[in-house]
């Protein structure tokens, strides 16, 4: 049986990562996963990810988590906002409503996997995956 949520999971790992120190995690792949590694990214919230193929020909993704110079987490929390049983839509200016100053919103738009300060640039709404702070 296949998994319900596959960015829930990504998010799992990298939680569980963190609270246990590794320096990566491996994940399934997949294009939103790379879409939303690459804001992750760029906002320096991880360090880099990588695209592999595993023994039984299947592509995974490493991704090498970020540490402060005194070992802390960059990433103090991550939260699934749509899940498949809830979607939640917003618009072009209702993302910075659900982060609370804190953060940032992946959003998945007609644009492409975009951050909210960049889905306000473009005035595009979409749903919103996931908020990181």
């Amino acid at each position: 049986m296949g998994m319900t949520d596959p960015i829930a999971d990504m998010l799992t790992r990298m939680r569980n990562g963190i609270k246990a120190r590794h320096e990566s995690v491996d994940v399934p792949y997949s294009n939103l996963k790379i879409g939303i590694l690459k804001i992750l990214k760029d906002e320096g919230y991880i360090k880099n990810y990588k695209v592999f193929v595993d023994e039984k020909k299947k592509r995974l993704i490493k991704i090498y988590l970020n540490y402060d110079e005194n070992g802390e987490s960059v990433i103090s929390g991550l939260k699934r906002i749509s899940k498949p049983g809830r979607r939640v839509y917003v618009g072009a200016t209702d993302a910075q409503k659900m982060k609370k100053n804190v953060g940032f919103v992946v959003l998945s738009t007609s644009k492409g996997i975009i951050s909210d300060v960049e889905a306000r640039k473009k005035n595009v709404g979409g749903e919103a995956l996931l908020h990181i702070w």
